[in-house]
């Protein structure tokens, strides 16, 4: 079943402009604050992930999920699994249906899908190099078009070999891969595999605003992208944690294994 939370009339909202971290002076940021919890996850059950809300990539995809990545996604509970209050997903280095790695991909497609609002989970990371979680979206039409037609928004994706900075980034037509829109954003006096932090975007019709904790880094609008706005449908959550592929390289020697990413919550605000 499909929840349709973009039709909900309960909104509370207020919307205000200012300059943000990141941006010239003169820059404005439409922000709306989103008040209203309409889906929430808390990982309080222990076992597999909730069947109502996830279902899981297996196996390798096409060229390694198209990123050349190294391992070989399973729902096994050695690599997905939810207890001590939080979602686990763990990667580890075994040699499994032909790939030296396996980890964990869930997704909320078919489930539950989002047009617009607050969108954050609480995580913390691991370290070491190869290793790339995620927290992402793709559009709820990517069955029947294309990627990047169907659009891609990573609310955050991380190099564990730089365990300060994630990234943010959209992909759509004649924006995507190497040519993508992204910002970084390098925690000022903490690393991410040592505590939790919240990673969230606020998005709406004409804007996709991106937040660590309480500190927005970045929007960006239609004006920003050179090819069509495709993030005006509905859009279903990925939780992932990638070992190798073309972003972070392979894991070397000193990349220690099994390597966690732990998520405390996943919430979605109107």
């Amino acid at each position: 079943m499909i929840i349709k939370y973009n039709t909900i009339k309960t909104l509370v909202f207020s919307t205000l402009l200012l300059a943000i971290m990141g941006c010239s002076t003169d820059e404005k940021q439409t922000v709306t604050t989103m008040n209203n919890l309409v889906f929430q996850d808390e990982f309080n059950e222990n076992g597999a992930p909730n069947s109502a809300y996830w279902s899981y990539n297996i196996g390798t995809g096409s060229n390694g999920w198209g990123n050349n990545e190294l391992q070989y996604y399973t729902d096994r509970p050695q690599n997905v699994v939810v207890e001590d209050g939080m979602l686990k997903i763990t990667a580890r280095r075994e040699l499994y249906m032909g790939s030296n790695y396996t980890s964990a991909r869930i997704l909320t497609k078919g489930k539950v899908e989002q047009k617009y609002g607050r969108i954050e989970a609480r995580i913390k990371l691991p370290l070491g190099r190869g290793l790339w979680p995620a927290f992402w979206m793709l559009g709820a039409n990517s069955d029947t078009v294309t990627w990047p037609q169907c659009g891609e928004i990573d609310i955050m994706e991380y190099l564990g070999s730089n365990p300060t900075t994630v990234l943010g980034t959209v992909h759509g037509p004649g924006y995507s891969a190497g040519e993508s829109i992204s910002k970084s954003y390098t925690l000022p006096n903490s690393r991410f595999d040592t505590d939790f932090h919240i990673f969230g975007i606020e998005w709406g019709e004409d804007y996709i605003n991106y937040y660590i904790d309480d500190v927005l880094y970045n929007q960006i609008t239609p004006e920003d992208v050179p090819g069509e706005w495709v993030f005006n449908q509905p859009f279903y959550i990925i939780l992932n944690m990638a070992v190798g592929g073309n972003l972070p390289g392979s894991p070397n020697t000193e990349t220690a294994f099994p390597q966690t990413m732990l998520v405390d919550y996943v919430r979605i605000y109107q």
